[in-house]
């Protein structure tokens, strides 16, 4: 179940779960306010509570709206692109041929037949992105089953405008969001170390985060990390995973 309430000219939207505390979220790029609430508590209860982190929410809402933005990408010759932190010029070459990828120590040279569209030409980068992802989260994933002691079911590698990874503890299933290849490797495994723990513990709390202290204790670190990096062009929608997250207090009962 959700809701909503202002505080002046903002909006904090409430979700309703089955947790035993009080989350609350800015989420990018326009710092959007998320209370991810027990389902018993009423939303008096927390509009005060969020009256109580308004100071912590505007600084968070100023952190994120100066945020870099990457630059809208039209895949031409000398454009920049990344891969694992590192910056390629891209190199077109139109010929009658199938279309290709390939990385060189400076260059990302995509070859496609003449008159390849921009939507088509980033359709094939955006595949060979997926293409480097997968192989990347391979090795990372078989590593962190075995450090945490569990199995995970199907990998899916998408583009996924809200969130950098996603779990489903009860089919094992992970979701990893394609745009993480263009970031430095550090940032996929701490996402993998993350969705992986969630296979042991649902929730953010304090288990959950002495899972990642005890086995990447660099975790906040990386996080910073990624969270400080350019956001991608296209708008975020209300749910990313890298958003600037308070714990609450545990409810009254």
């Amino acid at each position: 179940m959700a809701a909503e309430f202002h505080l002046g000219d903002i909006a904090v939207e409430v979700v309703f779960k089955d947790i035993k505390n009080i989350h609350l979220s800015v989420y990018p790029p326009d710092g959007k306010v998320r209370i991810a609430a027990p389902a018993r508590m009423d939303l008096d209860t927390l509009r005060i509570f969020a009256v109580s982190r308004l100071a912590w929410i505007k600084q968070q809402q100023r952190r994120l709206r100066e945020q870099a933005r990457e630059t809208p990408r039209e895949f031409l010759d000398r454009e920049s692109h990344f891969l694992w932190g590192t910056r390629y010029l891209l190199k077109v070459i139109e010929e009658d041929a199938a279309p290709t990828v390939v990385l060189t120590p400076r260059s990302l040279v995509l070859r496609v037949r003449p008159g390849t569209s921009e939507e088509k030409r980033q359709a094939i980068i955006a595949a060979w992105y997926r293409r480097q992802l997968k192989e990347a989260a391979t090795g990372l994933i078989t590593r962190w089953e075995a450090i945490l002691g569990v199995q995970v079911g199907r990998v899916f590698i998408q583009r996924m405008k809200t969130r950098w990874g996603s779990c489903n503890p009860d089919s094992g299933a992970i979701r990893l969001n394609a745009e993480l290849a263009k970031k430095p490797v550090q940032c996929l495994e701490y996402i993998v170390a993350h969705e992986l723990a969630h296979l042991l513990e649902r929730h953010h709390n304090e288990r959950f985060k002495t899972l990642l202290d005890d086995h990447l204790p660099q975790w906040a670190q990386y996080r910073a990390l990624l969270n400080g990096l350019p956001l991608a062009h296209e708008a975020w929608g209300s749910r990313p995973r890298a958003a600037r997250r308070a714990p609450g207090p545990r409810p009254p009962r």
